[in-house]
Formats: structure tokens, C-alpha cells, sequence
């Protein structure tokens, strides 16, 4: 290199560094992209006319004494930023949250995220789409998502993000929130992941091609509730412009509830020692952990240092000896009075007059709870006639009155919960430009193996594909997404919404039918389907009908109806404990309604070996 370049690019990295956010960098190498960022130098690769920058770290590794305090910006210009592998946050391995191995994977060391963007990005200002992946906030990992064909198609940048899960992103203890100041006092970590990775996001988004003055959040599942948390958040003013929320629901927690809950959400102990924790000694400290029962404040510091000693792994460990039934209502989001409001997300949103000028989509699927019903042994039946050729199942009805009862309570339960609710609560803080859908493309084809239309559906995650154009769906997928004029015209439809929405804040499904606004007195809808049934609808839901419908069935024992009754009362929004107590009379009161679900799926297990057919 001669001299005069040299001090070329010396002067063009010292301008970087005291312009960050504002400076592109660009450096071709063959088909690549270096770009300089305020954490790193970070460099693309080209793939179909598609631009990657992978595992660009947005904040300090939450490690050692930064575990359960707020993510600290990372500011390291000079570094260079590789390619890794592995690097989600911990939680259980699962194919279906795009993450294998076995028990406890991924590492403290997660916050990254990737930015893909179309070729000829530089000096363009382009949308930007935020993707905040699902999974219960306890699983998931950015690299399942690959927005490739929505970016090609329709020029727009997608960013996708770790942030961390589980008691990892979430937990509320004395001795963690009782000796920390300011933001720290929070416990709701995840969520300021969430945050931190979109200032990072405005500071250097324009260096990729992308607007920091438009920028889309959207997710699904427990990423829609992490979209609406965000809008519901005191905080965050400012961070994003528009947002989506698919499947989102309002779930939060009181701090007393986070402090120690057991499986029905009753306090175990109101002086915060985790109840969790005190039946394990992992580390030597339990002679701490007695003394912090008796005397919290003196010996704080010293419990404090015993939870930060303990491995993150061993902690997910303990977690998952509890039940699954109270694994799934493990104390996420909590109502700290700091990031989330203190009444929770509903009253958050109602509340959240400052964002206002957003533009919101919300929606859920016609047959939201299939994914999990369809393979439930207690509604199917499995056998293996073909075992010699193929390991595949094939999975017939056997209570199919109450499957369809079930999954049609549950998924209107999930629109009025998670999508009318949120949205009138919108509404009421000044909102106007409101939208809902629900996805309602069930087009799939039946096979020897299943009647995958009506056993399956438009379930819980599906319409994803349709906005990534990467239709897999494991060795099923050629029948749940089968190649063809309909799936073409649901994937046309799915990403011209998305899109038009990042760019302009108004869907345009690209087929002349206007998406006409959400209000409380109308609750217009789009029903997102193929063409010939893509439709406007309006739906008056309210718990008393869902409720009443299964009350009058005359499919279910009393006991069923009460089960499917409390999941109604008790998913998608906050408990209704008194509510469920009082429904049918107290009909349900005779029945303790865990001890028998767990006897049910004891009873599976016990006869099919797995309550699940996969």
C-alpha cells in the first residue's frame, strides 16, 4: 500500500470513529462488503443478489457481574467482527426453535444480531424491518429466519436479533433488584436487549443502505408480545416507527408473582427468596442462602455473588425440574413500574400516548393452537404403516368434535386476547392507524399420512413462510406447503402487506382490495387468504361468547370444557383467576385443574410412550 493511500484510510477510519452512525465504509473484496459500525468492522458476503453481515455484537457480553443488569453498549470501532457458530442465547434445544443439539445450548455470550440487505444498498435509505423472533421468550435464535426473498423482492433491510431468554431475560429477585440502581432495578431484561439492539440499529443502519428514520419492528408469537411490550413500555420513545405483531399476546407478571409462583400462580415466598433456587445447592453457598432467608438485607451482597456464581446451564437445569405445566408459566415480563408499566401491558398500551403517531398491525391464525393439538395423543391417534420405508406417522382423529371445539375456542380466544384487545387499548391512547388480520390460507394437501387441511390449518406460525419465502416445515413440508398457484398468491399477498406497511404505515395486499382501518365499534379485519378468499370481515368477539359456546356444547365431558375454559381465562392476557372461579357456576371448582392435566398426560405416556406423536 502507498503512502498517500494509506493516509487515505487512515483519515477515513478517524473520521468513522467520531462519526459513528453517519459514516459508510465501504471496502470491496471480490463479492464482500466491509462496513464500519460503532462495535466493529463487519464483513458482508453475497449470495443471490442478497448481502450478509453476521453476528455483529450490539452490546457488552452479559456475563459475570452484567448477568440480570441492563445490556451496556459496546463501543469497539477497530475490531473485527467474524462469523460464528452457536452463538444463541441458553435455553433447551429444539429443531423447532431452530436451535439442536441436546439439553441446555447456546451461551450468556448472545447479544448479536444480522443485517441483510439487496445488492446496490449503499448510499440508498432503505426500509428496515426488525425481526424479533418467538418462542415463549424461553427459546429461538436469529438464524432460523432467513428474509432473503422478501429483501429481493421487494428492497427493503431485515435485521434479526438474539436478546436473552428465559430466567436469563427475566427474573425478579431481592438480592439482584434490591442492590442495583436505576435501569439495573429492572427485570425485564430481554426487553432491554430488545431496546439496545435498535439504538444500535439507529447509529449504524444508514452505513448498510437502511433509514434510521424508518424502521419497522415486527415478530411473531412471543415476538409479537415483545412488539407490543414495546409499545406499552414507558420507555423506548423514539426507537422504531411502525410495528407488527403476529400472534402477540399481553402476558405479564407482578413482582410478587416473579418473586415465586407455583403452578397456580400462588406466592410461595413474600421475602423473595427464589423458591426455585432454595431446594438447590449448586455452588456451595447454601449456608448464604440461609442466611439471606433470615436476613436479606445484611447478607444481600453475599446472595447476590451466589446467584451470579452459578452456571447458566445449572440454572436452565433447575428450571426445567420443575413441571412442564409451570415451566410454561415460567415469571417472564414483569410489571417493574420501570420498562414495563406497573398495571401491566394493557394499560401500558392505553396509556401510551407519547407513541401514538405509530402505525400497528395485530393478528393471529384462524387455527392458532393446531400446532400443538394436531399432535397431542389425546386427540389423535398414530400408527407406522409404512415404518419399513418411512419413519412417518400417520395420524388419524380420535376425539375430532373436541379438537375442532378446542382449537376454534382458543384461536378466537387469541384474536380477542391478542389482537382486538391490544388494539382498542391503542385505540383509546390516540392510535389511528390501526390494522388487523387474521391468516386464515389452509391450502395444504391431504395425504395417506394425514388430512393435513383440517388437522392442521392455518396454525400457529404458518403464515411466517409466507413473508420469508422459505417454506420447511421438516418432512411434511411438501403437504403443509405445497407448491402451487395458492401458496404463490398467499406469499405475493403476505410480503406486498409487509412491505408496503415498512415503507408507507399503510397495508397494500397488491390485489385492489384496500385494508380499511381498525376501530373499536366496527373491528374490521383482514382475512388473509388466497385470492379468492381474500376478504374484509368484522368480528364482535368477547369472552361471554366463547365461553357460552363451550358451556352449551354438547361435545366434552365437564371436566374437558373446564379445562379448555381456563386456558381461555388464563392464555394470551393476564389471569383471570377470579373470573375462571366463578364461570358455570363454579362448575370447575371441584377440580384441580393441573393435577389433572398432569394425570392425563401421565396416562399418555404410560400408554403411547410420549404424550406427543412426534
Amino acid at each position: 500500500m502507498n503512502q498517500r493511500l494509506a493516509t487515505k484510510n487512515f483519515l477515513i477510519t478517524i473520521l468513522c470513529l467520531f462519526t459513528i452512525g453517519a459514516c459508510v465504509s465501504p471496502v470491496q473484496q471480490g463479492n464482500s462488503l466491509k462496513i464500519a459500525t460503532s462495535s466493529g468492522l463487519s464483513q458482508g458476503t453475497l449470495n443471490k443478489n442478497i448481502i450478509s453481515w453476521e453476528d455483529i455484537p450490539y452490546a457488552i457480553p452479559p456475563e459475570g457481574d452484567l448477568r440480570w443488569k441492563a445490556p451496556r453498549p459496546l463501543v469497539s470501532p477497530e475490531l473485527n467482527i467474524e462469523p460464528q457458530e452457536g452463538n444463541g442465547c441458553l435455553q433447551e434445544a429444539s429443531i423447532y426453535a431452530g436451535i439442536q443439539g441436546e439439553g441446555i445450548v447456546g451461551q450468556e455470550d448472545c447479544l448479536y444480531l444480522d443485517i441483510k440487505a439487496p445488492v446496490n444498498n449503499l448510499n440508498r435509505r432503505l426500509p428496515v424491518m426488525f425481526w424479533i423472533h418467538g418462542g415463549g421468550n424461553t427459546s429461538g435464535v436469529k438464524d432460523y429466519y432467513d428474509f432473503s426473498e422478501l429483501i429481493r423482492e421487494h428492497q427493503v433491510l431485515v435485521v434479526t436479533i438474539n436478546y436473552r431468554l428465559g430466567p436469563m431475560g427475566w427474573f425478579t429477585h431481592p438480592a439482584i433488584q434490591g442492590l442495583q440502581n436505576g435501569i439495573d432495578k429492572t427485570s425485564n431484561f430481554g426487553t432491554l436487549d430488545i431496546m439496545e439492539a435498535l439504538r444500535w440499529v439507529q447509529a449504524n443502519i444508514q452505513n448498510f443502505g437502511g433509514d434510521p428514520d424508518n424502521i419497522t419492528i415486527f415478530g411473531e408469537s412471543a415476538g409479537g408480545n415483545n412488539v407490543l411490550s414495546l409499545l406499552a413500555s414507558p420507555m423506548g420513545n423514539g426507537l422504531f416507527h411502525k410495528a407488527i405483531s403476529q400472534s402477540g399476546y399481553t402476558t405479564s407478571f407482578t413482582k410478587e408473582e416473579a418473586i415465586g409462583v407455583n403452578e397456580k400462580g400462588i406466592i410461595l415466598n413474600h421475602l423473595g427468596s427464589d423458591p426455585v433456587l432454595s431446594n438447590y445447592d449448586l455452588s456451595g453457598y447454601g449456608s448464604i442462602k440461609n442466611l439471606f432467608n433470615k436476613d436479606p438485607k445484611k447478607y444481600g451482597e453475599e446472595y447476590q455473588r451466589y446467584l451470579r456464581s452459578i452456571d447458566g446451564r445449572d440454572l436452565l437445569e433447575i428450571y426445567e425440574k420443575l413441571s412442564k405445566d409451570t415451566y410454561d408459566r415460567l415469571p417472564l415480563l414483569t410489571r417493574d413500574g420501570l420498562v414495563t408499566h406497573i398495571n401491566g401491558v394493557s394499560a401500558g398500551l392505553a396509556s401510551s400516548q407519547k407513541k401514538n403517531n405509530i402505525p400497528v398491525i395485530a393478528g393471529s391464525n384462524k387455527d392458532e393452537l393446531s400446532l400443538w393439538l394436531g399432535s397431542n395423543r389425546y386427540f389423535v391417534k398414530a400408527s407406522y404403516p409404512l415404518t419399513k420405508l418411512l419413519p412417518i406417522p400417520k395420524i388419524e382423529f380420535k376425539k375430532e368434535d373436541l379438537y375442532k371445539l378446542w382449537v376454534n375456542a382458543r384461536s378466537q380466544g387469541w384474536k380477542l386476547r391478542g389482537v382486538d384487545e391490544p388494539l382498542m387499548e391503542l385505540e383509546k391512547a390516540g392510535f389511528n392507524s390501526l390494522y388487523a388480520y387474521r391468516f386464515d390460507w389452509d391450502d395444504q394437501t391431504s395425504s395417506y399420512f394425514a388430512d393435513f387441511p383440517n388437522l392442521i390449518g392455518a396454525a400457529h406460525g404458518f403464515e411466517i413462510s409466507f413473508i420469508t419465502g422459505d417454506f420447511k416445515f421438516g418432512p411434511i413440508g411438501r403437504y403443509v406447503y405445497p407448491k402451487g398457484e395458492l401458496r404463490d398468491q398467499m406469499m405475493g399477498t403476505m410480503m406486498s402487506s409487509w412491505a408496503s406497511f415498512a415503507k408507507t404505515g399503510i397495508p397494500d395486499t397488491g390485489n385492489g382490495l384496500t385494508w380499511e382501518k381498525f376501530n373499536s365499534k366496527e373491528r374490521i379485519f383482514m382475512k388473509l387468504d388466497s385470492d379468492e378468499y381474500l376478504s374484509l370481515d368484522k368480528e364482535m368477539l368477547s369472552l361471554e361468547f366463547i365461553l357460552e359456546t363451550i358451556r352449551l356444547s354438547s361435545v366434552g365431558t365437564l371436566l374437558e370444557k373446564c379445562l379448555l375454559a381456563e386456558e381461555i381465562f388464563f392464555n394470551i392476557g393476564d389471569r383471570l383467576e377470579n373470573e375462571f372461579d366463578e364461570w358455570n357456576q363454579a362448575a370447575c371448582s371441584q377440580f384441580d385443574t393441573n393435577f389433572e392435566r398432569k394425570k392425563i398426560e401421565t396416562n399418555l405416556i404410560k400408554e403411547y410412550g410420549s404424550a406427543t406423536v412426534y
